[in-house]
């Protein structure tokens, strides 16, 4: 059997680790930190769980299909819960949306908030779906080596103007919904891969769609219960995972890899390396590479975060699960944020997992992840700066000080020295600019045998995005090693 080496056990790692396995390679996989998962990580405290990264799952059946391989299922390994409602919006002004579950009650949810603003859903969802539909068999179906990798698979060129990448999704936005607070609302789908809705293409149009058609999921126990699912198959299947297990570099010659050495001095040979770490410490520390480091830092970095993990005392009427308390001005938001500066009136994303499972939580308590996007590598003043983040909650009818047991914080120096992603950036590489897609370090690396999976590579961040690198990954390598 070939021996593969996988670098880094997050979402990508793992995902890759199973398809590579599945296979018939002899997959190692090694993660510095002493449990897998990256940025799928949870915090435990009094009683209190916080899922500190990802906090709903869309698009399961791409993990269902990474199950399926090796003779399981999703359903089998998880308690999936579809969640309805999917959000509560809250904007300055005290008006609030509520968004279903099922499409037509989300029309009428709409229409209720702002008259007409359901057909004009239905427009922007019918154009999410067309670009989904698209990019799933372009975008998401291979490598992205050159701006032709994405030709080759396009129908017809009708196909490269359906998927609206020459509108900012901002743009978009104004050109599809009267209302301007419909239009932040939409706006807020380019946080999810990092990026400003002023300088991300309206492509992103198929995010909030696919959340309508394919719902919004979470996992029993936590997100957490994920990353041990997919460890639990990945070692079912015979992928030896080591933790704890730091790597000092990829082994190569001018030509191809060799192997890896660890932090410990040891050395383990392989002819595939996959890197699920970021790209710029891959080719910066791991394998130094100045021609495919500057490659690299032609992506822009996605934001970052600061992140307040709080237990609640008590319970908050007419919260749910996923919360959002709009900024005051987005455009004075994300200007701050673009141009390197905190946010003064930030949007807040509130997600309390106890609401659907009481196990998160002590009884009759909550457990509050607060996220606020920041600029990716800036220093963050964490008491002065939760101090604003909970003032302004505060102004939006959430005080939660009094009902403080703990408060935790993480800044993006934090989310940096935990994953090595530098600047703290969360999803990697982000999606500003209409070239951001071509920008992104390719899936086939500086030497052969070399292969990325992750948020900084193609297609991007979030977690059916790495699980569809590791994917991307897989295929490669098995039309190289049939070459």
């Amino acid at each position: 059997m070939t021996r593969a080496i996988i670098v880094g056990g997050g979402v990508g790692g793992l995902t890759a680790a199973i398809r590579l396995r599945a296979d018939g390679h002899d997959v190692t996989l090694l993660e510095r930190n002493p449990v897998v998962g990256g940025k799928l990580a949870t915090f435990e405290r009094d009683g209190f769980t916080f899922d500190i990264g990802p906090s709903l799952i869309t698009l399961p059946h791409v993990f269902d299909e990474v199950f399926q391989l090796v003779g399981t299922s999703l359903d089998e390994q998880l308690d999936l819960v579809r969640l309805d409602p999917q959000f509560k919006y809250t904007w300055t002004d005290g008006s609030q949306l509520v968004v279903p579950d099922d499409p037509d009650e989300t029309a009428a949810a709409l229409d209720e908030f702002a008259p007409g603003a359901g057909a004009e859903w239905r427009e922007f969802d019918e154009r999410g779906r067309t670009i989904w539909d698209i990019s799933e068999r372009t975008f998401f179906a291979g490598p992205m080596e050159a701006p032709t990798s994405l030709f080759r698979r396009m129908e017809s060129p009708r196909d490269l103007l359906e998927i609206d990448a020459l509108r900012t999704l901002w743009r978009a936005n104004r050109d599809t919904f009267s209302d301007p607070r419909l239009q932040q609302w939409a706006g807020r789908y380019a946080t999810y891969s990092g990026s400003s809705p002023m300088q991300a293409p309206a492509t992103l149009t198929c995010v909030p769609h696919i959340e309508s058609r394919f719902g919004c999921w979470y996992v029993k126990g936590g997100l957490g219960a994920v990353r041990d699912a997919l460890e639990r198959v990945a070692v079912d299947t015979g992928v030896e995972v080591r933790v704890d297990s730091e790597v000092k570099s990829i082994t190569a010659t001018p030509d191809r890899v060799t192997g890896v050495e660890l932090a410990d001095g040891g050395v383990l040979d392989a002819t595939i390396v996959v890197a699920n770490v970021d790209a710029q410490h891959l080719y910066a520390d791991l394998l130094p590479d100045d021609d495919a480091l500057k490659q690299v830092k032609k992506a822009k970095r996605s934001t970052s975060g600061f992140v307040l993990c709080i237990g609640a005392s008590g319970t908050t009427p007419g919260i749910e699960h996923h919360n959002v308390w709009f900024s005051g001005d987005s455009m004075q938001e994300f200007r701050a944020i673009d141009a390197g500066r905190l946010a003064n009136d930030p949007t807040i994303y509130g997600c309390l997992s106890a609401v659907t499972d009481p196990s998160q939580a002590p009884s009759g308590d909550e457990n509050w992840f607060l996220l606020v996007n920041t600029p990716p590598g800036i220093d963050v003043d964490a008491a002065a700066y939760r101090d604003v983040v909970l003032d302004r909650l505060a102004q939006r009818g959430v005080d939660l000080r009094p009902r403080m047991k703990f408060c935790a914080n993480m800044t993006p120096a934090d989310i940096e020295h935990n994953y090595r992603s530098p600047g703290g950036a969360i999803y990697g590489s982000s999606s500003n600019g209409k070239r951001a897609a071509f920008a992104r370090p390719a899936n086939r690396g500086a030497r052969q045998g070399l292969y990325l999976a992750g948020g900084s590579s193609h297609p991007g961040g979030g977690l059916p995005l790495v699980a569809t690198s590791a994917k991307i990954v897989a295929d490669m390598v098995a039309a190289d090693s049939s070459r």
